[in-house]
């Protein structure tokens, strides 16, 4: 029995069941946000031992010999009060972190793991230590630091942590933006909350490369050719950029691949740059990134990979 962890609008996971179903795989789909749908039954207290039923559906931990942690969502209980709402959600929340604690080792990338692997400033130094080139880097809510920074070159800013910005129902993207100027009108800003500053890496192409365990899927995404995506690919929404598959030069794939290994974790999605001189520069490694878009845009066979890792 192979475990998905998800939530019931991830389209990632999807083509993971696609996949399982092919190879006619034996998996149970867990929709986290619905976990107060099932009972939960745990003999002697001991989660080695935890079922959930619902319905005609049932899964035993002891079952399961590989998981999938992808992105599963708090349950809520808007119909109640918010005291007992906060309540519920507390008690649901902590049988959701008793299964996955009694499925450590069995996880491809295990949501502890995940968690650790977010730092990104620990991500920039474990890239260096594995061969990467590594623009200059300044991680700062000083106006000051971040003025003198920006003198040195041409610098580009973005979070620390969180892009999205919920200010209504679709919320607000930040993207990666190049920082022209520095004046006093900024520094409120930027004294608000830490803010990472790079120098900026003159493009010929963005790169996001998929690992699963060694294998190496690495895509070229056009950027350069639009405007609003030369910065940040992400910007604009467009849909017609080109994405090719592209083979890595092997010093830069295996620092792909050992910086997800050094990172604890068997999958990531690694974000390059490679310049207009054809080098390779380190940005950031996703520890649970989207990699279903560059399976759909290049044919990357990247979901058989993955189910593969499960069964080893």
């Amino acid at each position: 029995m192979i475990l998905l962890a998800t939530n019931k609008r991830d389209v990632t996971t999807d083509f993971i069941v696609r996949e399982m179903e092919r190879q006619r795989l034996e998996f149970f789909r867990l929709n986290a946000e619905d976990i107060a749908c099932y009972r939960v039954v745990i003999p002697d207290g001991d989660p080695a031992n935890l079922r959930l039923e619902f319905e005609d559906r049932k899964l035993e931990l002891s079952t399961v010999r590989s998981a999938y942690y992808r992105r599963p969502q708090a349950p809520t209980f808007d119909e109640y009060r918010r005291s007992t709402a906060e309540y519920l959600q507390a008690e649901w929340s902590a049988i959701l972190r008793t299964i996955w604690n009694a499925l450590e080792g069995r996880w491809l990338n295990s949501p502890f793991s995940i968690l650790r692997a977010e730092d990104k400033p620990r991500q920039l130094s474990l890239a260096k230590r594995s061969g990467f080139k590594v623009p200059e880097t300044l991680v700062t809510n000083h106006f000051g630091s971040a003025t003198a920074f920006g003198e040195q070159s041409s610098v580009v800013a973005k979070p620390l942590r969180h892009a999205l910005i919920n200010d209504g129902e679709a919320g607000r993207v930040i993207f990666t933006s190049r920082i022209d100027t520095l004046d006093k009108a900024n520094s409120t800003g930027i004294e608000m909350a830490p803010i990472i500053f790079q120098q900026e890496i003159p493009k010929k192409h963005d790169v996001r490369v998929i690992v699963v365990d060694k294998q190496v899927f690495a895509a070229a995404i056009h950027s350069q050719e639009r405007e609003e995506t030369s910065t940040d690919w992400r910007k604009g929404v467009r849909m017609d950029l080109e994405h090719r598959s592209i083979g890595l030069p092997q010093n830069v794939a295996q620092a792909c691949v050992s910086i997800t290994k050094s990172l604890g974790l068997r999958y990531s999605a690694i974000d390059l740059v490679e310049a207009s001189d054809g080098e390779f520069w380190f940005l950031e490694a996703n520890p649970n990134g989207q990699w279903a878009w560059i399976e759909q845009r290049t044919g990357a066979p990247i979901s058989a990979a993955l189910v593969q890792a499960f069964l080893r």
